[in-house]
């Protein structure tokens, strides 16, 4: 008997999901009050109206995102209503890209070297998951920034260390987390583990300029070739996609993509941990501490999720060193909404 995860079923079947979805949206939008389309894919959709017509995205109210997004989804601003649809659908292509990815690193050796029967259950995980293609069908980004993420997992198990590195760069200007990620690559990047077998050797070492042993040689020592590579290439990107959309939108981008998000109060998003703290903040502005606990939360997530468990898991296991990363970081979110946990 055939086994039933094989690629074209598993993968027709995640793409029937989805059009399925896509369909009864269409459906539910048009004849119900209660509508299947979230709400922030309106604030995309806006934002890329505006970007069309010559003007910022930022005149939308509430878009806290690049405009990157805006200009990816201006097709939605087109005449034809079926358009309007296109962001929904290339949601729905990343999740399906983000479990193609997730097959090709289980079948690699650093990601435990499945076989493809074994690592499509896995990844079927993901991809027949009615959650996570209900929220890309929705119309919420979160799937552009997964397959993000996960191709850079894949990037560094295939050794594509300055790929890896722009990823990441990408990722994290499209939103701020990913950066969690960071230390841990760079962490793993010196790892003798078997699992992880990259370039550990610094050029002033090989090249006997310090005693391995050493203070010096120590310091010499994790400023290998792949960590360097890593970090510049990561941190160019970064800055020159900001640069880029700072000298066209100027202190408008800076301040909805990066800054309102660290002084962020938002007390309808019940999963947080803080979140009864932030609705008094928000309700009773002149009646609560001094102490702002919207700036404040960031310490025990930031601790935890991009420092501790890096330190302690990442030369041994660099995607569940993520997973662990990610469900710190989403525990400790002052905003916790259904996007936010997948």
């Amino acid at each position: 008997m055939s086994s039933l995860f094989t690629p074209a079923r598993v993968y027709s079947s995640a793409i029937a999901l989805r059009v399925v979805l896509l369909l009864y949206g269409l459906f539910q939008d048009a004849y119900s009050p209660i509508k299947y389309t979230d709400i922030d894919y309106f604030v995309f959709t806006d934002a890329a109206r505006y970007v069309s017509q010559g003007r910022s995205p930022y005149d939308r109210e509430t878009y806290r995102y690049t405009p990157l997004l805006a200009w990816l989804l201006i097709p939605t601003s087109w005449h034809n209503h079926l358009w309007f649809s296109f962001g929904k659908i290339l949601f729905a292509i990343s999740d399906i890209v983000a479990g193609w990815f997730t097959v090709r690193i289980l079948q690699s050796p650093s990601g435990g070297a499945m076989s493809r029967e074994r690592a499509l259950k896995y990844a079927s995980i993901w991809l027949l998951n009615p959650m996570v293609a209900t929220i890309s069908t929705r119309g919420s980004s979160e799937g552009l920034l997964g397959v993000m993420v996960v191709a850079l997992l894949w990037a560094v198990t295939r050794r594509q260390i300055g790929l890896a590195g722009l990823l990441l760069g990408l990722a994290v200007h499209f939103k701020i987390y990913p950066f969690i990620y960071g230390p841990s690559i760079v962490w793993s990047l010196g790892s003798s583990s078997p699992r992880d077998p990259v370039d550990k050797r610094s050029p002033a070492i090989d090249r006997g300029t310090g005693n391995p042993h050493s203070i010096k040689g120590i310091v010499l020592a994790f400023f290998n070739r792949s960590r360097i590579t890593f970090c510049i290439s990561s941190l160019a990107t970064f800055a020159s996609l900001n640069l880029l959309m700072y000298a066209i939108y100027s202190t408008p981008f800076l301040q909805h993509t990066f800054l309102y998000h660290l002084t962020r109060i938002d007390h309808r998003h019940n999963f947080s941990l803080y979140n009864t703290l932030l609705h008094l903040s928000s309700a009773l502005p002149d009646k609560v501490s001094s102490l702002k606990l919207e700036s404040l939360a960031f310490i025990p997530q930031l601790l935890i999720s991009g420092v501790l468990i890096p330190l302690a898991l990442a030369k041994k296991d660099l995607a569940g060193t993520m997973l662990a990363q990610t469900f710190a970081f989403v525990a400790f979110n002052k905003v916790c909404t259904s996007q936010v946990r997948l």
